[in-house]
């Protein structure tokens, strides 16, 4: 009975392992991902949305660590590719070791501006910002220049939370009259 019983564990943990590796390559988030942006906006439902498809060119503005970026590097494929901008050069550094222990060759990090996100001329079939847009100091500036990059017939996304929400990132009190409250 003894030796059933070991048998069966090591079997349970065999699938446990192999459940586990599953998980792994079809969820590209990291643990803090999942708990605390990926539930409010789930990745596969937004790219369903806003339809993204194999072959495309993505310029992702305000890609950070590339929480968006690895799923959309795998869903526009091998044929596609992903203009991951940030004005932040350590996280670009990161999501380029991201991107490398992922396998994913489609992704090209770009250093921007605050006011200029840096992509080649009618380069993109569509520009995505997701939880960005609110802390751009200035997005008129950022659209104007964003506008050359765009191919004909593009598309700009937006995906920015809820008020309620600005307020808790940034500790922002409405009531107050001197709040400086982010642009929706």
């Amino acid at each position: 009975m003894k030796r059933y019983l070991i048998i069966t564990i090591i079997l349970f943990l065999a699938f446990l392992k192999n459940s586990i590796i599953v998980k792994a390559q079809s969820d590209l988030s990291e643990g803090w991902e999942i708990n605390v942006m990926n539930e409010r906006q789930p990745p596969g439902k937004i790219m369903n949305a806003i339809g993204i498809k194999h072959g495309m060119v993505i310029g992702e503005i305000g890609a950070g660590r590339g929480r968006f970026t690895v799923y959309l590097a795998r869903e526009v494929g091998a044929t596609g590719k992903i203009l991951a901008n940030d004005i932040d050069e350590q996280a670009l550094t990161y999501l380029e070791e991201r991107c490398k222990k992922l396998g994913f060759k489609n992704v090209k990090t770009i250093l921007g501006e605050n006011d200029d996100a840096g992509f080649p001329d009618k380069s993109i079939d569509m520009a995505i910002m997701i939880w960005v847009y609110h802390m751009i100091e200035n997005p008129d500036n950022l659209l104007i220049n964003l506008k050359k990059s765009l191919k004909p017939g593009s598309r700009l996304v937006i995906l920015d939370p809820r008020d309620e929400e600005i307020d808790r990132e940034f500790g922002i009190d409405r009531s107050k009259s001197d709040s400086k409250i982010p642009l929706p």
